[in-house]
């Protein structure tokens, strides 16, 4: 199963595509879609929706996998990753793509094996579970490798023989086709 993992922004979007195997999982490719600080709001996200539907467009996940917002102080930064989130999931669910939501406690569980891990723990299994020599950079791209592990590590609809009508462990956003 081809899962994208989405860490939304609107200065940069982490997105990391995993290749989801049984117990099995390997890095199809990450990295982060930038804009510029000097461009309005509206720009960027119009080229955030453009890079979202090349990324569906080219590596046609099977399931969207992004991190639910949780912000403690800045909220006029919240605000801003808010619309750039929704941009992510109306592209997504243009491409009929399943979308499925994790916080970052989930993440942490289902990467580490603890809810309350530390990134850097986060960074070093991801790493792990990868088999990779390096960590993936930028923190990012890291995390959104996390959310696509995350949900191939937890949805109980990408086991063999699952409904795959049936969301897993994350909240499901997605409309199903009747």
């Amino acid at each position: 199963m081809i899962i994208l993992g989405i860490d939304p922004g609107f200065a940069i979007v982490g997105f990391g595509v995993v290749d989801v195997s049984g117990a099995r999982a390997s890095l199809v490719q990450c990295g982060a879609i930038t804009t510029p600080a000097g461009w309005p709001l509206p720009r960027r996200l119009l080229q955030i929706a453009d890079d979202m539907g090349e990324l569906l467009r080219r590596f046609q996940p099977e399931a969207l996998a992004i991190e639910e917002l949780f912000f403690n102080q800045n909220v006029t930064t919240g605000i801003g990753v808010a619309q750039a989130r929704g941009v992510i999931l109306a592209e997504t669910e243009r491409a009929g793509v399943p979308i499925f939501e994790y916080t970052p406690s989930q993440i942490k569980q289902a990467v580490v094996g603890y809810g309350k891990a530390e990134k850097s723990q986060v960074m070093e299994m991801t790493r792990r579970l990868l088999c990779l020599k390096k960590q993936i950079r930028p923190d990012d791209a890291a995390d959104a490798v996390a959310v696509a592990l995350c949900h191939g590590r937890s949805c109980t609809s990408c086991l063999p023989g699952a409904d795959a009508a049936r969301p897993g462990s994350g909240r499901y956003a997605a409309r199903q086709e009747r």
